[in-house]
């Protein structure tokens, strides 16, 4: 074999060596890349609230409600944050009624921002900074995202409801009322019902059998939190204040009668607090606002 023919057989063996390293290197790299699954971490705390643009409502008068929910990324921290720089709403803000407390978790059909006939293409931009983190939404008359009043009360059921017989609830509360630090304010609501759509009967619970001095517990049930109440029920929310408010009963409370319904609520702190009552029958629900005045004084009353 002559010196050139050595040659050409050693490079191309140092070239087969390379590309085999090059290839290694290649796998392991591409090894160390490829994402391994990462449960979803939950926050309590420390995280920011996203707006949510819902869609928008043409109303009789010609005007148009931009409807806004928002998504409290944290588990269990509840956010106080008053309309200005960091809660704000354009045009007609800062303050043009959005929420200033935020409850945790995913909150849909929250707030309605109201625009005139006239709108046309212009935006409407909500912008909140919690916890360092700033996070807004733009919305517009866009076509497609149009909806009604049903989808609202069904919580997003596109369904028209022709053929539907059941009503939303109708719910009565006071408008306005007046409150102090000390001492606890009694909330009254009535709410009246035409029964539809049937409750959805509680399942009994599964007996315990022995086989060969073994229990058999039959299928799985979910026993955290007790049973959800089913039907008709009421519940109070926070929607704006300067801080806590807190109800007992706490959550969805059971309507069995159309007599009032009275919940009790303890203010953390002196200003102005709007509080939302929510009736559903378990399809379809109906909100009222109440406008709570709190003072460090002792007396209570409503107008």
């Amino acid at each position: 074999m002559g010196r050139t023919r050595l040659r050409q057989v050693a490079s191309g063996l140092a070239v087969g060596l390379l590309l085999a390293c090059v290839h290694v290197l290649g796998a392991r790299a591409h090894a160390q890349t490829v994402p391994t699954y990462i449960p979803q971490i939950r926050f309590n705390a420390g995280q920011g609230v996203v707006p949510y643009y819902e869609g928008w409502i043409r109303n009789p008068d010609g005007s148009f409600d931009i409807v806004f929910g928002y998504f409290n990324r944290n588990w269990q921290q509840e956010l106080v944050i008053p309309a200005g720089p960091d809660n704000k709403v354009e045009p007609g803000g800062p303050d043009a009624g959005q929420p200033t407390y935020f409850l945790p978790r995913r909150q849909r059909w929250m707030y309605r921002l109201r625009v005139p006939a006239d709108f046309g293409r212009k935006e409407a931009t909500w912008t909140i900074t919690a916890n360092g983190h700033t996070e807004k939404v733009v919305a517009s008359l866009i076509p497609q995202e149009e909806i009604n009043e049903r989808v609202v009360m069904s919580n997003g059921n596109f369904d028209t409801g022709v053929n539907d017989p059941n009503k939303p609830p109708t719910l009565t509360v006071p408008a306005s009322l007046t409150a102090t630090v000390t001492s606890a304010l009694t909330l009254t609501a009535n709410v009246v019902d035409d029964g539809l759509p049937k409750p959805r009967p509680i399942p009994a619970p599964r007996p315990t059998t022995t086989t060969g001095g073994q229990v058999n517990f039959g299928a799985q049930v979910n026993s955290s939190g007790g049973d959800r109440p089913r039907g008709l029920r009421l519940t109070w929310i926070e929607y704006r204040g300067p801080a806590k408010v807190t109800f007992d009963p706490a959550g969805p409370v059971p309507v069995t009668s159309e007599q009032a319904l009275t919940t009790t609520a303890h203010f953390a702190a002196p200003g102005t607090y709007v509080v939302r009552a929510m009736a559903n029958d378990g399809a379809l629900s109906t909100t009222r606002d109440v406008t709570i005045t709190v003072s460090g004084g002792s007396s209570t009353g409503s107008r």
